[in-house]
């Protein structure tokens, strides 16, 4: 039979070990753990579906990867931006469909092919209209830019930024392009717009509206006789490899308009909106930034692989090409009144 005092010992260790785990439970329980959102299901994630029709490697390309890489930091994995490129998902008639059912919910197509939809971008498509890409900036980021937005918003979608591919060249298969005589019963590939369909008609040229996944194989079977386009997207798609002569004309602008499915963005938190804002800004800022880089460098490759000719319109000839445009300036300017106006004025505050 135990003594007294044993039992006593005995009753003293369970009480201290059961008050031991009473704290531990009590302290465990109310700790507040920040949150990991990589060991978040699917299900409790947030997923966007970021569609665009060209290489990863473009400056588009680069610029959804970046965008999906600081999302995914900054959540700390609650957000997840599912990438396709190269058409893998919609083609270019396809993207504002699957936009507007919701089906993807970020679109980056080129401005030229919303014009129907959102009229301010002709001033965008202007061909030997703007000197430089700084000019380009100021209508993007001033009151331009902000017209585009207020307009694009009448379409259900949220506009986040516009990014650059940068100017367009001109490519054909059977000879230079230096003057608009040259340009004289060829066909040529565009986006569907109704200033670039003006554009070559006015060159004596025939333009044929083509999904950018088939132009390839159009130049290949000589369906078409030349196309305009940057430096990024002639050469990640490899036109240099079915035409025969590049034309550094710079006689256009090709950038795309980033927009957001607006009823997917209202469904997400204050904290993730700003988010997806801030992170797009300064996309927008590296993107510009790196559009640069690849044209240099991917120009530089074309030259050193010698698998095209490569030629330089003069700033007379350019001229010639101006002079001929005219009455399509003033036609946009009679359809769009102050845009062209605001427009007007960035281009010609430096001459």
């Amino acid at each position: 039979m135990k003594s007294p005092v044993s039992q006593n010992r005995k009753y003293r260790k369970v009480f201290w070990l059961l008050s031991i785990l009473i704290w531990v439970f009590l302290t465990v329980g109310c700790q507040k753990y920040a949150k990991d959102y990589e060991q978040f299901s699917q299900n409790e994630k947030i997923i966007i579906r970021f569609s665009h029709v060209v290489g990863e490697d473009t400056p588009k390309g680069q610029a959804a990867r970046k965008f999906a890489q600081l999302m995914k930091e900054r959540s700390k994995g609650k957000v997840e931006v599912q990438v396709f490129a190269n058409g893998s998902l919609y083609r270019d008639g396809e993207e504002w469909e699957a936009l507007q059912r919701n089906d993807v919910q970020i679109i980056a197509p080129a401005m030229s092919k919303l014009i129907q939809k959102i009229p301010e971008l002709q001033v965008f498509d202007l061909p030997f209209y703007y000197e430089n890409l700084e000019q380009i900036h100021q209508l993007a980021d001033g009151k331009v830019g902000k017209m585009v937005f207020e307009s694009a918003k009448k379409n259900k979608v949220l506009p986040l930024a516009i990014w650059d591919n940068g100017f367009k060249q001109f490519t054909n298969r059977d000879h230079s392009l230096h003057t608009p005589k040259d340009f004289t019963n060829l066909k040529f590939r565009i986006m569907p717009s109704p200033i670039l369909e003006d554009q070559f008609s006015l060159l004596g040229a025939k333009a044929e509206a083509r999904n950018f996944n088939d132009v390839y194989q159009a130049l290949k079977n000589k369906e078409v006789d030349g196309q305009e386009n940057t430096i990024s997207n002639i050469y990640t798609k490899r036109f240099f490899d079915v035409q025969d002569y590049l034309i550094l004309s710079n006689h256009g602008y090709l950038g795309y308009l980033v927009m957001m499915n607006k009823d997917f963005f209202n469904t997400l938190s204050p904290e993730i909106q700003k988010m997806i804002q801030t992170t797009m800004n300064e996309v927008t800022i590296w993107e510009r930034k790196k559009a640069q880089e690849i044209e240099q460098n991917q120009l530089k490759q074309m030259r050193e692989c010698q698998c095209i000719k490569i030629e330089t319109l003069t700033r007379e000839e350019k001229d010639e090409f101006k002079k001929l445009y005219q009455p399509l300036y003033q036609k946009v300017k009679r359809d769009l009144g102050k845009v062209m106006d605001e427009t007007e004025i960035i281009v010609n505050q430096k001459k």
